[in-house]
């Protein structure tokens, strides 16, 4: 298993990732093939932008050329403050294994490698919003379930 930042070679299986991802998490709702056609757009331009930019990091584990996993980083810089160096802290979502390879610890391997990069770059901290399915996942793995954000939604 080889753990390593996904590059633009990656992106049609990261984008299909994402897609059964989806559909996975969501499987009361229907898509068609014009849902799909638009997704792979925008995904890919997403990917292509976030691969080449210095704000998001995207982890995958991969086997034999599969990508099996990925974690996705983005910096949040935050504002300076006088006295100190400000860091940026890295926001973690997408989060994902393909089913066949759950539960063999390889997610968990990914997400050392990620707290060991953390570490060695530095930055302030990792935040990640668990599902209610995956906080034993995170604890298991050093985090601490803090409270709840805020959140504003406007109308």
């Amino acid at each position: 298993m080889q753990f390593r930042l996904a590059e633009n070679k990656d992106i049609d299986q990261l984008i299909q990732m994402r897609w059964n991802f989806t559909l996975e998490d969501n499987q009361s709702k229907t898509y068609t093939e014009d849902d799909l056609k638009t997704f792979k757009l925008e995904c890919r331009s997403f990917l292509e932008t976030a691969t080449k930019s210095e704000n998001w990091f995207i982890w995958v584990a991969e086997k034999e050329g599969e990508i099996v996993s990925h974690i996705y980083i983005q910096l949040i810089h935050k504002v300076p403050r006088p006295g100190r160096i400000t860091k940026p802290f890295a926001y973690m979502t997408n989060v994902f294994t393909i089913e066949k390879y759950r539960n063999r610890g390889i997610g968990s391997q990914l997400i050392t490698t990620i707290n060991k990069w953390v570490k060695s770059k530095s930055y302030e901290f990792i935040i990640v919003w668990p599902s209610e399915d995956s906080v034993d996942y995170y604890k298991k793995n050093g985090y601490i379930h803090c409270k709840e954000p805020m959140e504003f939604f406007p109308s």
